[in-house]
């Protein structure tokens, strides 16, 4: 008793004197000179705004070069009106053409009632064109072109594509921010600058389809990314949280309604975000509030676009729902249990079969047809569906949907873009398995929300880098399959290759591994961040920028005389009623020269659409002339247009060229001991008819050609006269 009575006595004196020293010690500490405030602030505001600037520059520059390209390419101050609209070829024609039309309206509300009410493009067809072709973007250029009084200023054309150009320069800007944001150093963004611009013939369908809605679209996805990637941060303070939150929003409400297939890529990324809560990588709240971004956004979508149920049958929606009621299950239960990381994998399974379910439901209740050619090319792909027709043969056989080609890769080699996006892809994710691996074995369920140290070298711990990881990966699984989404692939891959290089952390996480212990790990993991990119950097301006430069100095001819001679006919010639039948991709340029009416647009995200040129194909099969008439005469046509290269392609790929897929799809070609057989009693139609016998002549009377096109007048009254 009298040791525990000393005992607490000696405590108490060290106590009374620990408080004595203190304010001592405190008083000392108050005597030494203090750096000001500003002085650390002003390094960081130097470094914000050399990199904001730095970021602008870029896409300012990256804009004007798009510029500069397109002006040399095609010639397009030195050209007439006609000229400069048949450069637009395809889909991209017929959206110019409704850009067109609402200039041309009497007033702004008439131009949207004709597009909504659209009899002028299709025969017997009328349409809401805003909302089947989402036309958002043309009329929002519209709308600036004439309340910025611009019409004396530029002309109308030019407008436009100053537009997706400049689009396309925030692209950039995006990317680089996305890219400093992960990194910490703006190094990170030029280098994603570099890269991106080196592999453009990759990253972007600019150069040969300005009015894509992609090239509208993306522009507005890489901004919801960069803010997402600064949402998503643990060491962001509450004024930055909420400035990126209204970004995203944004963002995502803009993506929604510029590009129909918005929801898909917006799905993908939703699953990311699934896979980071279920993971405990991220704060699930955070998750939870861009669910709900996405659900309102999709009802804002449905509601612009006129009650599209596209948007209701959409699997982001079956998704985000499936979630969201999952997350009741986890309210209410104890962190850091053993049932509540059972429960992750039971929720998981949860959502999973709640999404399909939901959309089974959703797609029983709501007929849909729209849009589902591009899900069953990827069964096809997948090969959960070998069912093939003409159109699903066709689509195939485009460049866009076959698996990439070798110099794909090459040219992402050369530029050594590839080699580092794997290395990077490796490093990130074996460490965020780490990271997965340790929380399961930690008793708490909870992410870590403390800034990981640079000495940590644990970069798979953060919840901004794991979600790219997951992100690249998935995009580039489909990439793999179509070629057409390396488009949306390769500018991730060009942002995380050069995050990756030019993170510290990424080579501390490296060298963590390795257990370097000859020089310190930290000052070798700072040198190589500054030196690695600074070295690439040299020599990609050392080996592309005379290329570049070459491309903008040399002056290349586009002149189409076939074309141009064609479009002269129709608008001198043709009466004003009258209705052509022709290849799609023709119908398109034909709608936007001339603004006749045609029977067919190069468009399939509709049925009635992909029957129409199904049938209008026909006329290079082996039909007979009675046939085909029908046919054109159940579209009211009163013009046949054939094309010589479409009668007598020779492809590279035989089995791809539109006779081959009529012939297969008309049971025209047999199959036997590995060998084809073509059988018709009729011969091809586009072949025959040029030849000016009965019964050609009774049905059909030419009335122009040149070396590409022959021209053809439906007869009305028709003579059997052999």
């Amino acid at each position: 008793m009298e040791e525990a009575a000393d005992l607490r006595q000696r405590k108490k004196q060290n106590y009374t004197e620990n408080e004595e020293m203190a304010p001592e010690e405190s008083h000392e500490e108050s005597k030494k000179p203090k750096k000001s405030p500003r002085y650390a602030i002003i390094p960081r505001f130097a470094k914000l705004f050399f990199g904001c600037l730095a970021a602008v520059i870029s896409g300012m520059m990256y804009a004007m070069y798009l510029s500069t390209y397109h002006e040399h390419k095609f010639w397009f101050s030195g050209r007439p009106e006609l000229e400069r609209e048949i450069t637009f070829q395809g889909d991209s024609a017929i959206y110019y053409s409704f850009y067109k039309e609402l200039l041309n309206a009497p007033s702004f509300k008439r131009g949207i009632y004709q597009l909504t009410h659209d009899n002028r493009s299709l025969s017997l067809k009328t349409m809401n064109a805003v909302r089947q072709m989402t036309l958002y973007p043309e009329l929002i250029a519209s709308i600036l072109y004439q309340a910025s009084g611009s019409e004396e200023v530029i002309e109308p054309v030019y407008f436009y594509i100053s537009i997706v150009f400049g689009l396309q320069g925030i692209y950039v800007t995006a990317l680089f921010v996305t890219s400093w944001l992960m990194s910490g150093t703006w190094l990170a963004g030029m280098l994603t600058v570099a890269w991106f611009i080196i592999n453009r013939a990759d990253t972007t369908r600019i150069d040969y389809s300005i009015p894509s809605r992609e090239n509208w679209a993306l522009p507005y996805f890489a901004c919801q990314v960069a803010a997402l990637t600064g949402y998503l941060k643990h060491n962001i303070n509450s004024s930055a949280e909420r400035f990126c939150y209204l970004l995203v929003s944004a963002s995502t409400y803009t993506f929604m309604i510029m590009w129909e297939y918005s929801h898909y890529l917006l799905f993908i990324q939703a699953a990311c975000l699934l896979l980071l809560d279920i993971l405990t990588l991220a704060q699930t709240e955070k998750i939870h509030e861009v669910y709900k971004i996405y659900l309102f956004s999709l009802f804002l979508g449905y509601v612009l676009q006129f009650e599209n149920p596209a948007l209701l049958v959409s699997p982001l929606l079956s998704l985000v729902a499936a979630a969201l009621l999952a997350k009741c299950l986890q309210m209410n239960l104890k962190k850091g249990t053993l049932f509540s990381r059972m429960l992750k994998v039971i929720y998981f399974y949860l959502v999973c079969t709640m999404t399909i379910t939901l959309n089974l439901v959703v797609k029983t209740f709501i007929p849909h047809k729209e849009n589902e050619h591009l899900m069953k090319v990827l069964e096809v792909k997948l090969g959960l569906n070998a069912i093939k027709n003409f159109t699903m043969n066709w689509l195939l056989c485009q460049e866009s949907f076959q698996t990439p080609s070798q110099d794909f890769f090459l040219r992402l080699t050369q530029s050594s873009l590839l080699p580092f996006y794997i290395l990077v892809l490796i490093i990130c994710f074996f460490s965020v398995g780490q990271a997965i691996f340790r929380r399961m074995r930690c008793q708490s369920g909870e992410p870590a929300n403390e800034k990981t140290t640079l000495e940590c070298g644990r970069i798979g711990e953060r919840p901004e880098v794991v979600y790219h990881v997951f992100h690249t990966i998935s995009l580039g699984l489909l990439a793999m399959m179509m070629e057409g989404m390396k488009y949306l692939w390769t500018p991730y891959v060009c942002m995380l290759a050069a995050f990756g290089v030019c993170s510290p952390e990424l080579w501390m996480t490296l060298f963590k591994w390795l257990r370097l212990k000859a020089v310190h790990p930290v000052l070798l993991a700072l040198i190589l961040s500054m030196a690695v990119p600074t070295i690439i950097g040299f020599s990609l301006w050392k080996e592309f920028f005379p290329r570049l430069m070459a491309e903008l100095s040399e002056l290349q001819e586009f002149y189409d005389p076939d074309t141009v001679g064609l479009m002269t006919w129709i608008k001198r010639q043709a009466p004003v009623a009258a209705v052509f039948a022709g290849s799609p991709q023709l119908m398109g340029v034909i709608k936007l020269c001339t603004g006749w009416m045609v029977t067919n647009l190069p468009l399939y995200n509709d049925e009635d659409l992909q029957k129409r040129n199904e049938n209008i194909f026909q006329i290079y099969s082996k039909r007979s002339a009675e046939d085909i008439y029908k046919v054109l005469a159940s579209y009211k046509a009163t013009y046949l247009i054939i094309e010589d290269s479409i009668c007598n392609e020779v492809g590279p790929v035989r089995g791809c060229r539109v006779k081959d897929l009529l012939d297969i799809a008309n049971g025209h070609v047999y199959y036997e001991e590995n060998d084809s057989y073509g059988y018709s009693k009729y011969g091809r139609f586009c072949q025959e008819i040029k030849m000016n016998y009965s019964p050609y002549v009774n049905y059909f009377t030419r009335v122009y050609w040149n070396r590409s096109y022959f021209v053809y007048k439906i007869n009305t009254v028709i003579s059997f006269q052999s």
